[in-house]
């Protein structure tokens, strides 16, 4: 009988978990760092908004320790303001990017009553970083790097890389295909965790995946090959898994009970300085 060779198929990546998030108001929560985060960590947090609200509305002044917060804007405008004295307007196709490190407070107004659209992610920093010094950085939309249909917010994809200074360790994407084109995902080496959440339009990997859904794929570091079907726009995030516990607080997240600790502290610190601003209402205890 002759011998028929053997034809080696390509690694498919499962999706392993699908989600469209809980949404209160203009606000669609979808990775929280007691639930999905645990899957995805260094990638602990992501909120999408749909904001359709007039100037001076928005989140007002909150702390953060021990992670990195990005905020990429779809459309429109927001006012920023933050405690290391950073503040301005944000277009549409800008990113903020803001290491709170041992502690850091911010404040983001919507500007104009056009519709605003984007999403807040937050990624839980290496041990060498969960107490560094506060970081703001603000990209213009033409400062942040594009590679064919990518926009590269952190970390590299074929061999462009973000002039933000995030750890070397992860990659966060913006994507725009037109309908019917396809686009391979190469990941860096080292990197095992993949998940996207779809903007708009439809997405088709190993299963289609549908607008406003996020996927998280099994880990691995194989290739994936993606398809759309109308004009889409997905965020996709790679990475080497985080190799901590979380040491989760209301606002912040860290790599031990300690660094949690001093993070807190920081962050009263700054509340105090706030305070005596005049920038935090009621009485700061």
């Amino acid at each position: 009988m002759k011998k028929i060779n053997a034809v080696t198929l390509p690694a498919i990546r499962d999706i392993v978990y699908r989600t469209k998030g809980n949404q209160h108001g203009p606000i669609t929560r979808l990775v929280s760092p007691s639930d999905i985060g645990q899957m995805i960590k260094p990638f602990v947090f992501l909120d999408y908004f749909e904001w359709q609200g007039s100037f001076g509305e928005g989140v007002g002044w909150h702390p953060h320790s021990g992670i990195a917060t990005i905020t990429y804007l779809l459309n429109g405008d927001i006012q920023y303001e933050d405690s290391t004295g950073k503040q301005g307007v944000l277009p549409a196709g800008g990113v903020e990017w803001m290491r709170a490190g041992g502690g850091v407070w911010h404040t983001g107004k919507v500007s104009g009553g056009s519709l605003k659209q984007g999403f807040q992610l937050w990624i839980a920093l290496p041990h060498d970083q969960e107490l560094a010094p506060a970081e703001s950085l603000y990209l213009a939309p033409q400062n942040v790097p594009e590679s064919g249909p990518v926009r590269v917010i952190l970390g590299r994809y074929a061999g462009t890389s973000s002039p933000i200074p995030s750890p070397p360790t992860l990659s966060y994407l913006a994507v725009h295909l037109r309908g019917g084109k396809h686009w391979r995902f190469e990941p860096e080496p080292g990197h095992s965790v993949l998940w996207l959440c779809v903007q708009s339009g439809q997405l088709h990997a190993a299963e289609p995946i549908a607008a406003k859904e996020l996927a998280v794929f099994s880990e691995s570091e194989t290739p994936i090959d993606f398809r759309a079907e109308g004009d889409t726009i997905f965020i996709l995030g790679s990475a080497m898994k985080h190799p901590h516990d979380l040491a989760l607080g209301n606002y912040s997240v860290h790599t031990n009970k300690e660094t949690l600790r001093q993070g807190e502290m920081g962050i009263k610190k700054i509340a105090a300085q706030l305070f005596k601003q005049g920038k935090l209402g009621g009485s700061y205890p």
